[in-house]
């Protein structure tokens, strides 16, 4: 029994080993990105912790940023988004309040619907994140040319097209996590 994961080539020597009709290339690329993801994901959150939020608490801060000023949505829009339950979203929102990061207020069109709006508080936190996450995307990328950084983008969204055209449905969780 080894201590260690097995290095990515020395994962794919061994599944050529199990399943001989494999192709090594594709399964580089796709352990590659795979393993990347996940230790971007566990790096991500470490920075997240730092500043005392969680990834679900991040996930509705991006959402509120992207949907542009003045910063708010229906807590259903938010939910369908991340691939959450309305009681998931219900539940994260109740603890973003009770940081200051959020406000739930009555849509004025709608009383029986409420809206999420960002606070200044949970902005500044937005800004936070995305300032520690520049650096550490810029460190990630720092042996890569210019011309290098623009292929791999490109080529990576093209198989992010491909993926989110074969799984349409699959942006959110399959499951409610929190």
């Amino acid at each position: 029994m080894r201590d260690r994961q097995p290095t990515l080539d020395e994962q794919i020597a061994i599944y050529q080993r199990e399943y001989r009709d494999l192709d090594p290339q594709v399964e580089k690329v796709v352990n590659a990105v795979s393993r990347l993801d996940r230790r971007m994901n566990v790096a991500y959150s470490r920075q997240l912790a730092t500043l005392g939020l969680t990834g679900p608490e991040w996930e509705v801060l991006k959402e509120l940023v992207m949907a542009g000023s003045p910063y708010q949505l229906w807590p259903g829009t938010i939910a369908k988004r991340l691939g959450l339950t309305p009681a998931a979203m219900t539940h994260r929102i109740d603890r973003m309040l009770g940081q200051g990061l959020v406000t739930r207020e009555r849509d004025q069109d709608n009383r029986v619907r409420v809206i999420i709006g960002l606070t200044d508080t949970g902005r500044e936190k937005w800004l936070e994140v995305m300032r520690k996450a520049s650096v550490f995307e810029e460190d990630l990328l720092q042996d890569l040319t210019t011309e290098e950084r623009t292929q791999l983008g490109e080529l990576l969204t093209r198989l992010l097209r491909r993926v989110e055209h074969a799984q349409p449905d699959a942006g959110g969780r399959l499951t409610d996590l929190d």
